[in-house]
């Protein structure tokens, strides 16, 4: 096989090196000679590429290390950066001349990947500023769509999604706030995943609009997508946003036991703007999760629209301004004219309109609320359809906001999403289709989006290879169970070991709904609260939400003896959770202890006496 033919798929390149017949060296050849082809016919994928002499000392020592035994996961995986994200000694420009500086260090991310044996190629093309959804918003030449020059390659992650479905990379590192990582997925027909907020660290990262800002990798595969998050994930103490409670979680797919339940969009409110094509591609991909033996069931799509209209109508717009007011400012000239007028528009924004907002947003939170308790996933469409080159620089604003419908709320509503293909349009140009559920949910729809890729089939990208059908990773057939804890096996406290030597994982600190009671148990050692549900009156009662994979799950329950027991409850966000709850008729005589709103205050208040 002549390299020229030859897959950088992870499984692939996997045996390749196991048999000695390819190694980095050889890949990063091979890499550096299709980079420069696509420069040659003008692709505009890449804006900085390191030197060959750079590849191939790096490809040396990658060797080196495998030879001495390191584990290196993603082992000569050549990969590519968005020119957000800092590479150490490479230009960070966010398409922005005017912004350019050279850091010393990576971004976290970036050095957690070169950790585990991947390569860096170079930094891709983007929206100016992650300024769009649409790819030609940049300053360097707008990235070619592998599959029609005439049309976009979607933004603003654009030259990471060409690079990857022309066969440059293995996979590509992005960024998504209003569905850069998806949109420009959905376009060059690969997988783009954006795991729950936080779980990531974004420092290192230039900011579009800081507070819904999210980590995405474009990948041929879902498996191979979390293989490269589940390396790049984990808490950082110093990211303000970084969550522990989902940094600590793996990504691993992982399908619900149960027959899955596809929540849709109601018929009458799908949008695609007049494009039957899209809408036949849609429509498929429903009898594809049917025929996969799943219910879909209609969802109110009204909240989630409206929420993500919020992204790109409301005072969002103007956290823009933290990366490019003073450009604006000063030297105008300096940005594309529709990126002066998107920033432009954050200018009419004041204290007021952003609280009222807030609040709107609160609201519509709560509203989708009831349907994670329905459905395991949320199905739309990537994009509602796909317009040309010559119609968006026609009508750039109007026309990126049509393509964000599907897109926009899903960091606002702190959601996972994985853009997946859906197939190929009757005029030959790929379509995807996107996942969504609640934050910490990645697992599970990543598994859901694996499976249907695996059905689908068909090409990786524009390449010649195939996905070769069925899951791409092993997807484990147990879904995580959560459970609540409200005593002695709360964090620091003597029972917790029982969780973390089962495998548990802390998930987060939430509270009761406000009618339950508790009470301290009389002679029990450790010491333990008993909680129970009232019909009537009660308090918020502290408690810590922990999840243990099936089999953990029912070993721990095994254990739990009277008067406790495990039942389920309700906490405070409407939702409902498996936890301790304790017989009625122990807590008759004992101390009631709900007014210290918890355990732990209880014991405070109990060691300062």
């Amino acid at each position: 096989m002549g390299r020229e033919s030859l897959s950088l798929q992870f499984n692939h390149l996997a045996k390749e090196y196991a048999t000695g017949l390819v190694t980095p060296f050889d890949v990063v050849e091979e890499v550096r000679r299709r980079v420069e082809l696509g420069r040659l016919s003008r692709q505009n994928a890449w804006l900085h590429v390191r030197s060959i002499d750079a590849l191939r000392a790096e490809a040396r020592a990658l060797s080196a290390r495998k030879a001495a035994g390191e584990s290196l996961p993603l082992f000569g995986l050549p990969f590519g950066v968005k020119d957000s994200i800092d590479v150490a000694g490479m230009p960070t420009t966010v398409a922005c001349p005017a912004l350019s500086h050279v850091p010393e260090q990576s971004a976290p991310m970036v050095s957690r990947l070169v950790e585990a044996g991947a390569i860096v190629i170079g930094k891709t093309n983007m929206d100016q500023l992650a300024s769009g959804l649409v790819g030609l918003r940049s300053p360097y030449g707008a990235p070619v769509n592998p599959f029609s020059a005439r049309m976009i390659p979607g933004g603003s992650s654009s030259g990471s999604a060409v690079a990857l479905a022309a066969g440059h990379v293995s996979f590509a590192l992005g960024t998504d706030t209003a569905g850069s990582g998806r949109v420009p997925a959905a376009f060059n027909n690969v997988v783009g995943f954006k795991p729950t907020r936080g779980a990531v660290s974004m420092r290192g990262v230039a900011p579009a609009c800081r507070s819904v800002d999210c980590f995405s990798v474009f990948a041929l595969t879902v498996g191979e997508a979390c293989a490269v998050a589940n390396v790049v994930r984990g808490y950082d103490e110093q990211d303000p946003f970084s969550r522990p409670e989902f940094a600590a979680r793996p990504f691993t797919p992982t399908l619900p036991s149960r027959r899955w339940r596809i929540g849709v969009p109601r018929a009458s409110q799908r949008e695609f703007f007049g494009d039957r094509q899209a809408e036949a591609v849609f429509d498929t991909s429903l009898a594809r999760f049917a025929a996969m033996e799943c219910d879909l069931v209609d969802v109110d799509f009204a909240p989630f629209r409206e929420a993500g209209e919020l992204l790109y109508g409301g005072p969002w717009v103007a956290e823009r301004l933290v990366l490019g007011g003073d450009l604006l400012a000063e030297h105008p000239d300096a940005l594309l004219p529709v990126v002066r007028e998107i920033l432009a528009a954050g200018l009419r924004y004041d204290a007021l309109s952003t609280f009222t907002a807030m609040y709107r947003l609160a609201t519509l939170r709560q509203a989708v609320l009831p349907v994670w308790r329905s459905v395991d996933a949320l199905l739309v469409p990537t994009t509602p359809t796909i317009f040309s080159v010559e119609e968006v620089l026609a009508n750039p604003l109007e026309l990126n906001t049509k393509l964000g419908i599907y897109t926009t709320f899903a960091n606002l509503l702190d959601l996972t999403a994985v853009s997946v293909p859906a197939g190929f349009r009757q005029d030959g140009l790929p379509a995807g289709i996107t996942l969504l559920g609640p934050a910490g949910s990645d697992a599970r729809i990543a598994a859901l989006a694996d499976a249907h890729h695996g059905r689908l089939g068909g090409k990786l990208g524009a390449t010649d290879h195939m996905h070769s059908g069925g899951p791409s990773l092993a997807a484990a057939h147990e879904e995580r169970i959560q459970i609540a804890v409200v005593g002695a096996h709360l964090r620091g406290q003597p029972l917790n070991r029982q969780l973390t030597d089962a495998g548990g994982t802390f998930v987060r600190s939430a509270r009761t709904a406000a009618h339950y009671r508790l009470y301290a148990l009389p002679g029990t050692t450790p010491p333990k609260p008993g909680l129970t549900r009232e019909a009537e009156g009660g308090h918020a009662i502290e408690l810590e939400i922990w999840d243990l994979d099936a089999t953990a799950f029912g070993r721990f329950v095994s254990r739990v003896l009277t008067p406790l027991c495990i039942g389920s409850i309700e906490i405070e966000d409407g939702g409902w959770v498996h936890g301790f709850l304790c017989e009625a008729h122990v807590v008759k005589g004992a101390e009631e202890i709900s007014s210290w709103g918890g355990w732990r205050e209880y014991l405070k208040s109990r060691a300062s006496h």
